[in-house]
């Protein structure tokens, strides 16, 4: 299979190029891959026949997304319009990263795929929203996967600040406990789109996180845990690191789609992050 990856030298795209390696793959980045060209990428398109796409290209700094707007309506938005539309004319199929920040974080209970998404308070969220709803209405054949709390080889990531954090010259790590989400290895989100490329018959919405809900703090402690590192935790709350973009307070996300398609669950995170520990971080 031919497969063209937009985004592709960021931290889920540099994991699908090693486990996707088994196909055809195009891995494309800027300037080449610019998605905020139409004519440029549906060109790049053209010329590449791939028969399939997989969307990573996105604004995914949610902070910068706060203070420049307008580039992460263009990437986010815009961009994805003209990749979905590219897709549509080339009779390609479409395989689109969206995120968790699509809901508000306000539920108490995981996100289902069937749950109202309204792009949430957020410059992010609701650039990739407005990215969701164009690619349904552009490119029929397509699959959006949700993913969050995302950590991989090379980072940047959570697991990586952590890491770098608990170098013996801080006796306390104050880490938010009042945030809750999927923490979700780059590894196991490449190997279920994998699976789903099996599948042409798929489309819609699915949820790619792994299974089991933490909190940030509960996530840091396991990192040390696994790591044997002996480094001292204190649990805090939001309000104690204010940041530009709110955070939702509820991240995780359930995955009825994968049940309902008759797919295997996203592994545990607990085993995910054990996995990704003991290999190449």
């Amino acid at each position: 299979m031919r497969i063209l990856i937009t985004g592709a030298n960021g931290m889920l795209g540099r994991t699908l190029r090693r486990e996707l390696a088994r196909h055809t793959l195009i891995p494309t980045d800027l300037p080449e891959g610019d998605i905020t060209s139409p004519a440029g990428f549906d060109a790049l398109v053209a010329a590449a026949r791939p028969d399939a796409v997989i969307h990573c290209a996105a604004m995914t700094a949610v902070d910068r997304c706060e203070s420049e707007p307008e580039l992460a309506w263009k990437l986010n938005a815009f961009g994805s319009a003209n990749v979905a539309a590219a897709c549509y004319r080339h009779r390609v199929r479409l395989i689109a990263i969206s995120t968790d920040y699509v809901f508000d974080g306000r539920d108490p209970e995981p996100y289902s795929e069937f749950d109202r998404a309204t792009g949430g308070a957020t410059v992010y969220g609701q650039t990739k929203f407005a990215g969701e709803e164009l690619i349904r209405r552009h490119a029929p054949d397509h699959v959006i996967a949700r993913i969050s709390w995302l950590y991989g080889p090379g980072g940047p990531s959570f697991v990586h600040a952590m890491l770098k954090l608990a170098d013996g010259s801080r006796p306390l790590l104050k880490v938010v406990n009042d945030q809750r989400g999927n923490p979700t290895s780059t590894l196991a989100v490449a190997r279920k789109l994998g699976e789903i490329l099996e599948h042409p018959e798929l489309v819609g919405t699915f949820h790619l996180t792994c299974e089991g809900v933490a909190s940030w703090y509960d996530f840091a402690r396991e990192i040390f845990r696994l790591r044997g590192i002996d480094q001292k935790v204190e649990p805090c709350t939001t309000a104690e690191f204010p940041r530009p973009a709110p955070r939702p307070a509820n991240s995780a996300l359930e995955k009825r789609m994968l049940r309902f398609a008759g797919l295997a669950p996203m592994p545990e995170w607990h085993d995910a992050l054990r996995e990704f520990l003991e290999g190449e971080i």
